[in-house]
């Protein structure tokens, strides 16, 4: 059996570990739903309604209209990755977002070359400023541009913007993007902790160490 002076640095260390590979799941978790956000064609979409008026969805790339197919018809330049004309900024502050956290996702391999915290708080900034921030500026701007022509194609003239009306609403994935905002808030702040527990760790490790020498 462990010393009784060291059963709590070992408990510790296993707790430490243990929500440091949670937040790692979920780090890897939100990146992939991060690229869904980003490419589905449903941050807009039409309520039930009977034709002749169109019904449908809309994203930062595409504009799919329902069809007489089961796939229904989609406009845009995604495969080319060129976003609706009205939505570029928007799409250039989620892509930003999308390398970000990718960006803090692949510095998971940098625990073999340096110390935890200092991973954990390159990760925590990266999460925070550019993929949390980011992310936030786009759901912020996205309402700015309702008024453009694909919305007045697909929701009619009286939408209006930050206000949707006539036959659309917000659709999953725009709310899923707020979320996110929340989500990246969360994961930089156990990240912080998770360095400053790193660094109390190590700061106890040496204190012993200096006893130890005496």
């Amino acid at each position: 059996e462990l010393p009784a002076d060291e059963e709590p640095d070992t408990e510790f260390v296993r707790s430490a570990r243990a929500v440091g590979v949670l937040w790692a799941v979920c780090s890897l978790c939100f990146a992939i739903i991060q690229v869904v956000i980003l490419v589905q064609p449903s941050w807009i979409g039409t309520a039930d309604i009977r034709p002749p008026q169109p019904s449908g969805t809309l994203g930062l790339f595409e504009v799919c209209l329902e069809s007489d197919w089961p796939v229904p018809d989609c406009r845009g330049g995604l495969s080319s990755l060129s976003p609706l004309p009205s939505f570029q900024s928007v799409a250039v502050l989620v892509g930003v977002s999308l390398w970000a956290v990718w960006t803090s996702v692949l510095c998971l391999c940098l625990f073999r070359f340096c110390s935890a915290a200092t991973v954990y708080k390159i990760c925590a900034w990266l999460q925070l400023t550019a993929a949390g921030f980011c992310l936030a500026l786009a759901c912020l701007l996205f309402p700015d541009s309702w008024e453009s022509p694909e919305m007045r194609a697909l929701c009619g003239d009286s939408v209006r913007t930050n206000t949707v009306r006539g036959n659309c609403s917000v659709h999953w994935a725009y709310i899923l993007a707020i979320l996110g905002v929340l989500d990246y808030t969360i994961l930089a702040t156990l990240a912080f902790v998770l360095a400053n527990r790193q660094d109390a760790l190590l700061d106890h490790g040496s204190a012993d160490d200096g006893m130890n020498t005496r």
